[in-house]
């Protein structure tokens, strides 16, 4: 292996990366391997390492052995489908398997509203009572329901985000396969297992087979080391490696994270950390199941799995070494992900608003460093200041949950104090714009900073309006001032 290391444009950040010798053709053999006469299980006691994502396939296909680019038939252990594409994928089935079919599994498949749900457009009603009718139908086990939409708290199997659902529902599972009709299903690789994103066409075979066609994906091996300096969050890590690799940089590819640094995130910062690798054009992300996955699982779910791990000898189609604690706090400024910038270099840019919340960045955690930020300064904020929390179950701990080093303060007390909106119903909320009534919507061409995950044009609503990404620290530090700016000059 040749190694390689450059700095980046940015100067805070170093990086290396290793990759084989003549890289272009490796990379392409990797993705488009030759056909051979010999398959795998042919060939007796030879066999290849295979990575995470490989041996999830292979136990998926029941496969002893799989290599990037093959396709498989794989056993779905999971679909989850929500209110925007729960009805297209429920209209595919019922044309393809007949009205009177039933799905393969009724305790495997999660039906999560959470789209546009606080909003009085008929049509985004009519889709919640069509996921509802359908759970009726098939007695599908786990439809988390809505039907009183002005008190959601009078609503107790209203969960909010699915990404979010999915794991505090113990939905999420070491070495299984989930999929979902929606692009950050990725998010619960950070629980060691395959999740993707699929169409609801895909969606629709698999409520009628439990089956999905999968093309094998190469890997990215991200090895992330050093100590976390406590002005970065995993949004920080996550804006870094799209900013390098761009946007396409890691289309159709597995993006596994391992190191040190990710050995000591919590479970929702590997999630914020995965949920993102679609921004990359991954197809999915995965973190290596440990102590700290075992322990968040334990009052989640009393279903059995088996992790799997990468083998040392796996091939990896590139391998990116990153040290941490070379990187400071950032932004992606409008409008895409990877248009990475310095947190301090932007201090110039002027905000009208703050959006804290999503699948992204409304976890109780995300909150919680939030309010840290915003009662060590000890101001108000200066700029509308909107607060989504993800799930119920973060809008409670946003009540009852004191937050570190307060005095007993919650979320909910600081972000009142410093002149922040009061928590608002949990939902997607404004990150994906939403019907024009959608709580925060964008319906002016205002400038946002967020904790969300996407800053295209018209994505939080006007299509004039400019979204800056970035972590809750730099939300925060941004509301107190009006201007984008670095967390550091409150936190230290």
């Amino acid at each position: 292996m040749a190694t390689s290391s450059f700095i980046s444009s940015l100067p805070s950040f170093q990086i290396s990366i290793s990759k084989k010798k003549k890289v272009s053709t490796k990379i392409m053999a990797v993705m488009t391997p030759q056909t051979s006469n010999r398959k795998p299980s042919t060939t007796g006691s030879v066999k290849s390492g295979m990575t995470m994502t490989e041996k999830i396939f292979a136990r998926a296909s029941e496969r002893t052995q799989l290599s990037p680019g093959e396709n498989v038939w794989v056993n779905v252990d999971m679909l989850m489908t929500h209110d925007v594409c729960g009805p297209g994928a429920i209209g595919v089935f019922k044309k393809e398997f007949g009205d009177d079919a039933k799905v393969w599994d009724r305790e495997k498949v999660v039906l999560i509203p959470d789209h546009y749900i606080f909003t009085s457009d008929e049509r985004a009603n009519r889709n919640v009572a069509i996921l509802r009718d359908f759970a009726n139908e098939q007695n599908i086990k786990y439809f988390y329901d809505i039907t009183d939409r002005g008190d959601f708290k009078a609503n107790p199997d209203y969960k909010g985000v699915c990404h979010i659902a999915l794991a505090q529902e113990g939905h999420c599972r070491p070495g299984e396969i989930l999929v979902g009709t929606d692009s950050h299903t990725c998010t619960a690789g950070a629980f060691g297992q395959f999740a993707t994103g699929i169409g609801n066409t895909d969606a629709g075979f698999v409520l009628g087979t439990g089956k999905l066609l999968l093309k094998v994906p190469p890997t990215l091996r991200f090895v992330l080391d050093g100590e976390m300096p406590d002005y970065l969050l995993a949004k920080d890590l996550i804006l870094q490696i799209i900013g390098e690799i761009s946007v396409s940089g890691a289309t159709y590819k597995a993006m596994e994270f391992v190191g040190t640094t990710i050995e000591n995130l919590s479970m929702e910062e590997r999630m914020t950390l995965c949920n993102m690798v679609v921004e990359a054009g991954g197809k999915n992300g995965i973190v290596p199941a440990d102590a700290t996955t075992f322990k968040y699982l334990e009052d989640k779910t009393s279903q059995s799995y088996e992790p799997v791990y990468s083998d040392a000898q796996a091939g990896y189609l590139a391998e990116y070494r990153i040290d941490v604690t070379k990187l400071e706090p950032l932004v992606a400024k409008p409008h895409s992900p990877d248009n990475r910038g310095l947190a301090r270099e932007c201090k110039d840019v002027k905000l009208d608003r703050v959006y804290i919340g999503s699948c992204t960045g409304g976890k109780t955690e995300d909150f919680v460093a939030a309010a840290k930020l915003l009662l060590a300064s000890g101001d108000k904020v200066k700029v509308p200041t909107f607060i989504v929390p993800a799930t119920q179950k973060v809008w409670m701990d946003l009540y009852t949950l004191p937050v570190p080093g307060s005095g007993g303060k919650t979320c909910s007390q600081i972000f009142e104090q410093a002149g922040c909106d009061s928590p608002r119903s949990p939902s997607c909320g404004a990150c994906v714009g939403g019907p024009l009534d959608t709580y925060a919507r964008m319906n002016e061409p205002q400038v946002c900073l967020s904790t969300t995950n996407r800053n295209f044009p018209g994505r939080m609503g006007h299509k004039e309006g400019q979204i800056y990404l970035a972590s809750p620290y730099t939300a925060a530090a941004s509301a107190l001032t009006g201007f984008v700016t670095d967390p550091r000059e409150f936190l230290h």
